[in-house]
């Protein structure tokens, strides 16, 4: 048996349009308050517009888009069987080198990436850094190879070639040297899936590490880029970057035996420092 229809209200119960015209402020105001409450996007870093995307001969380009990951700015990096890089230049490049901060999230690694092997020579998740030196001075094949690269991207390589990376296999603070390329080396700063799965921050002495995987002092800094690639394995990955920040290389001040930022404001002994903005110099006793 089939319940009797719901009686509907008369008319003078429900509430008139003007009556329900006095609440819309009212609603458009928690609407408001609503959206304010709502997390903000982190902020891009003021370097955001000087990275450009570089592609690679031959290959399919890897996509880089900025977007907020775990409550911070970052590049998201997809790679379908592509190797492509996301970079910035310094022109004019840096003449010394600090320290660098850097950050990348990887949910998943690769089946059978290695980065030490040329044919399954992929990653995650690398941030290189690129330095000028004496190209005269490499072996005649090297500076062929240089040439060849020159011809096809239009472009120089740099000298030598630092680069971080996430490796499925290889122990951390391995020092490994490219295949194709001894220009190329890289030390490893996560390994294997224990961290998988949220942000990984690193801060590296970026001439202290050149020096150990060449042998040398770094000359200028001409660029840093990120790269996601996934060519070699013919497979799929994802890894988001967080912002790369590089500080001044610090110094042994001359005159008072203290470490300090090297930066142009640094007097010679025996100067006094520059009075500030809206401040008067001291006066000599």
């Amino acid at each position: 048996m089939s319940s009797p229809p719901r009686a509907r209200p008369p008319a003078s119960a429900l509430p008139s349009r003007p009556a329900i015209g006095w609440l819309l402020p009212g609603l458009a105001a928690l609407a408001l308050a609503g959206c304010s409450l709502l997390p903000s996007a982190p902020p891009a870093p003021a370097d955001a517009q000087q990275w450009q995307a570089l592609p690679l001969p031959g290959k399919a380009l890897t996509r880089y888009t900025e977007e907020a990951k775990d409550g911070r700015w970052a590049i998201a990096a997809d790679a379908d069987r592509s190797a492509s890089m996301w970079r910035r230049r310094f022109d004019p490049a840096l003449p010394q080198v600090g320290e660098v901060s850097f950050s990348w999230w990887v949910p998943e690694m690769q089946d059978r990436a290695n980065v030490a092997d040329a044919d399954s020579e992929d990653a995650a998740a690398r941030v290189l850094f690129g330095f000028q030196g004496d190209v005269a001075s490499l072996p005649r094949r090297t500076r062929m190879q240089f040439d060849l690269i020159e011809a096809l991207t239009g472009e120089k390589p740099p000298y030598a070639t630092l680069m971080y990376v996430w490796d499925a296999t290889a122990p951390v603070g391995s020092v490994i040297v490219n295949p194709r390329s001894d220009r190329i080396r890289k030390i490893v700063l996560d390994s294997g899936s224990a961290e998988l799965g949220r942000w990984r921050d690193h801060r590296r002495d970026l001439r202290a590490d050149f020096i150990l995987a060449f042998g040398e002092d770094p000359g200028p800094l001409t660029s840093v880029a990120l790269m996601t690639d996934a060519d070699n394995t013919r497979s799929r990955v994802r890894a988001w970057y967080g912002q790369v920040s590089l500080q001044p290389p610090a110094v042994l001040h001359p005159c008072t035996s203290s470490v300090q930022a090297l930066s142009a404001e640094t007097p010679r002994c025996g100067e006094t420092p520059a009075p500030q903005p809206g401040t008067s110099p001291r006066k000599q006793p």
